[in-house]
């Protein structure tokens, strides 16, 4: 990983995130000195009542109650802080050892256009701050809204400061819930945006038709075959035809939508999961090469980085490119994001912008969040 110029500002953080995939809260212990280095990292379950009320809320297209979003917020807030004191423990961490804890929330909105632009976080910071102990950085993503940005994607600013290559033109992907890319080319702006479902609208039809909470090695979508109809309805979505800066989310491409396309539709199960894993890998490939069609490698974080058949599916269309786990530049996949967020507490702490206005479109560099005092 390339250097960085210590500060005063160095030291042992942690981050927190629950993204869309809704799959665990990961937490990871981020030592910041001349390069960051993961000290410690784990993924704890989520409740199995709060990952569901967390599906519920996110995907409801009718009004939500305010007390269900208050509840929620309060759940999500001790969530979180269970599992950053769980890490501390098994990682023989005193909190007074942190100088800060950075947490992402769990997106419950994300409406970054329109008349009124919002996104919504949830995970009281509060509650974090006062059961760990530790200052908390949180609500990351409305001031770059606020400034006109999209919110989103926020880590490529991470990937920018840790696997830049002036030699080379590359991409970070980031293959969650929603797949984003982060565009590197060795000289000129980093871009990065949302491409559409990654493993979201997968994991959501493997949980019910195998009651498995995702795909292991693309194992269900190879019993099945790609419908070319459904596949082409699926590519015809908005939200692929725009141009970036852009960024999407659970309350766009969920199972109701995906329901809307195959009504009526004489196809099974199998068929339809192998469908979907060539149209999160379609648009995929069919952004990179739009936006940075010169890019020599790719290197694949999150969840979809363990599914053979994602990655083979990455793989065969881009001829030239190398296609591997960030595991190769020194970066666990799972962890990512989590260290991003220990890396945007350190930023704000530091008075230093967290977001890229070439990335989501804001009207120019903010310092993000809002710090929680211990």
């Amino acid at each position: 990983m390339p250097a960085n110029a210590p500060d005063r500002n160095d030291g042992l953080y942690l981050g927190l995130i629950s993204g869309t995939s809704v799959d665990g809260i990961d937490a990871a212990l981020v030592e910041f000195g001349p390069a960051p280095c993961l000290r410690f990292a784990r993924t704890y379950p989520m409740p199995t009542a709060l990952v569901g009320d967390v599906l519920r809320l996110s995907q409801a297209d009718s009004a939500i109650a305010l007390d269900q979003v208050g509840h929620l917020d309060t759940r999500l807030g001790e969530a979180f802080a269970a599992a950053a004191l769980r890490l501390l423990q098994d990682s023989g961490t005193d909190p007074s050892a942190v100088r800060a804890l950075g947490s992402h929330g769990q997106t419950l909105r994300h409406r970054p256009r329109g008349e009124a632009p919002f996104t919504l976080q949830l995970g009281d910071a509060n509650i974090i701050a006062e059961r760990t102990g530790i200052a908390t950085v949180a609500d990351f993503r409305r001031r770059d809204v606020a400034a006109g940005g999209q919110g989103a994607p926020l880590v490529p600013a991470f990937h920018a400061a840790v696997l830049r290559d002036p030699a080379e033109d590359r991409a970070v992907l980031n293959l969650g819930g929603i797949a984003n890319l982060t565009l590197l080319p060795a000289t000129g702006d980093v871009r990065g945006f949302d491409t559409g479902p990654g493993n979201g609208l997968m994991d959501a039809w493997c949980l019910r038709h195998r009651g498995e909470r995702f795909d292991r090695d693309g194992t269900f979508a190879a019993q099945g075959k790609v419908d070319a109809d459904l596949l082409a309805n699926l590519l015809q979505d908005d939200f692929l035809a725009q141009p970036a800066p852009k960024s999407t989310g659970r309350d766009h491409f969920h199972l109701g939508w995906l329901e809307a396309r195959i009504a009526g539709r004489a196809i099974t199960a199998a068929d339809v999961q192998a469908t979907l894993l060539a149209f999160s890998a379609q648009s995929i490939v069919d952004a990179l090469r739009r936006y940075l069609p010169s890019c020599r490698r790719v290197l694949v974080c999150g969840g979809g980085v363990h599914n053979s058949g994602f990655m083979n599916a990455l793989q065969s269309p881009l001829a030239g490119v190398v296609v591997e786990s960030t595991a190769v530049a020194g970066i666990d996949p799972e962890f990512m994001e989590a260290m991003a967020f220990a890396w945007l507490a350190r930023e704000t702490l530091a008075g230093r912008p967290g977001n890229l206005p070439t990335v989501t479109g804001a009207s120019g560099p903010r310092i993000l969040g809002a710090i929680f005092p211990a």
